[in-house]
């Protein structure tokens, strides 16, 4: 009797065992495998993380793209709107970064003697030394040229008349530039209408260490703009601004090349630039 007790509770003893090995301590089952439709389950729950974070966060801030909206609340889509617009700046700089003029001493020769007739003419009407600037090594001969004769005229209204003739081998066109720059105080002037969306690059053929003095305006409008130079296998970005109406300052060469401005309309409207300069440069390069 007693065997018989005994191999009739054995199984059962085992069986508990078995059952709670197979449980924690809350009484859930552990070590079951996933199924083939929990694995489908957990795959499309990724793809959708991975899309919302594609929509709402990468689009706005690498591309300006921004269908949900989130972007803007979130400050991404003005970031990513500058990246794309720096990009493109960048590409037009890669463009024109090109061809690179010197002077040689001919045209430097040239420009002493523009500089010289204009230092004479201002003597006969008094113009300020600022507006003549005439090298120091032509003082002597500026002082023993001749004095133009003033146009006969009444005595109160005679004035003499700003004109230079060129001299041999040099265009009228620099002659005239230089005459321009003695009168209005600005050698070259040039406007562009830029739709929205739309940028201009202006630049100035310059030796190292010249200075040109500039005033550009988007006329009662704003712009953004780059004040960059490349040449001589070199590239520098002197300052950039964002919404700004205005600028007047003087632009330092850091090495021979082309220095100037890039200008984008990122207003809805119509939006017209105009830039002045004047100062050392050999010419200006615009389209």
């Amino acid at each position: 009797m007693n065997t018989n007790s005994d191999t009739t509770h054995t199984p059962q003893t085992q069986l508990r065992a078995d059952r709670r090995a197979n449980h924690d301590g809350a009484g859930r089952l552990r070590g079951v495998e996933a199924t083939s439709g929990g694995l489908i389950r957990s795959t499309l729950m990724a793809s959708g993380a991975a899309v919302a974070v594609l929509t709402v966060v990468y689009l706005p801030a690498e591309y300006g793209i921004d269908p949900t909206g989130f972007g803007a609340v979130l400050g991404l889509t003005e970031m990513g709107q500058i990246k794309q617009q720096l990009y493109a700046e960048a590409e037009a700089d890669e463009a024109g970064a090109g061809a690179v003029a010197t002077l040689d001493p001919a045209t430097m020769g040239r420009l002493d003697r523009i500089e010289a007739q204009l230092a004479a003419i201002g003597a006969v009407i008094g113009a300020p030394a600022s507006v003549t600037e005439a090298p120091a090594q032509t003082v002597e001969e500026v002082a023993a040229a001749p004095a133009p004769e003033p146009e006969p005229g009444p005595a109160l209204d005679a004035t003499p008349e700003l004109t230079a003739e060129p001299a041999p081998g040099e265009t009228t066109e620099a002659v005239d530039a230089a005459t321009a720059e003695a009168t209005s105080g600005w050698r070259d002037e040039v406007s562009y209408s830029l739709a929205p969306g739309e940028g201009i690059e202006v630049k100035l053929v310059m030796q190292e260490g010249q200075t040109a003095r500039f005033e550009w305006t988007a006329n009662g409008s704003v712009v953004n703009y780059d004040t960059h130079g490349d040449g001589s296998g070199q590239k520098i970005s002197y300052e950039q601004g964002r919404g700004v109406p205005d600028q007047t300052g003087e632009l330092t060469a850091a090495f021979t090349g082309n220095h100037g401005w890039f200008w984008r309309n990122r207003t809805d409207a119509p939006v017209t630039v105009t830039l002045r300069t004047a100062g050392d440069y050999a010419e200006m390069k615009a389209p």
